[in-house]
C-alpha cells in the first residue's frame, strides 16, 4: 500500500471539497440559508402563499426568519421554534435581528454580567442587531429599548 505524505493527503481534501463545492451549486443547496427579519410593526404570517389564505400567527417588528423557498412575492420562513408558514417580501429585510430563546434574558446596560440590568425580557421577543462585542450582542427593541445581552440567550 502506497503510503501518503502530507502534501498528498492536502491535496487530496482540497481537490475533495472542490468537488463537493461544485456539486452543491448543481444541485441548487446553498451553504448558508438566508436570514430575514421583519420590517413592519406587525406582519401577518399566512399558511399559504397569498392574502387568500388563514392568518396563522402574528409576530412584531424584527422578527427573524430563516428563507426555505420563495414563491412569486411571498417567502415560505421558518422562525426559531422551526415553525413554517409564508410572509410577503415586502414585509422583510436584511437587517441583522435576532429573538430571545430562554424564558427569563438579563438585557444589561453594558456587555458584561456585573452590569446593570436594564429590564427582563421573556421568550419569543425579537431585537435589531446594533452591535457586537465578543459574546455580547447590543440590541434594539421595536418600542425603541437598548441594551445588550450574551449571545447564548439569543437565535
Amino acid at each position: 500500500m502506497k503510503q501518503l505524505n502530507i502534501e498528498n493527503v492536502i491535496k487530496m481534501i482540497k481537490a475533495m471539497s472542490a468537488i463537493m463545492a461544485v456539486l452543491l451549486i448543481l444541485t441548487g443547496v446553498a451553504f448558508a440559508a438566508e436570514r430575514l427579519c421583519v420590517i413592519s410593526d406587525i406582519a401577518n404570517i399566512r399558511s399559504g402563499p397569498g392574502t387568500q389564505y388563514d392568518v396563522l400567527w402574528q409576530v412584531e417588528k424584527y422578527h427573524p426568519f430563516i428563507i426555505n423557498k420563495k414563491k412569486g412575492d411571498w417567502y415560505e420562513i421558518k422562525d426559531f421554534e422551526n415553525d413554517v408558514a409564508w410572509i410577503h417580501k415586502s414585509l422583510l429585510s436584511k437587517i441583522e435581528c435576532v429573538i430571545t430563546i430562554k424564558d427569563k434574558c438579563n438585557i444589561r446596560s453594558r456587555p458584561d454580567t456585573k452590569s446593570q440590568v436594564l429590564f427582563i425580557t421573556e421568550k419569543g421577543v425579537p431585537f435589531k442587531v446594533l452591535e457586537r462585542k465578543k459574546n455580547w450582542i447590543k440590541i434594539k427593541h421595536g418600542d425603541g429599548d437598548v441594551g445588550w445581552i450574551y449571545k447564548t440567550l439569543v437565535w
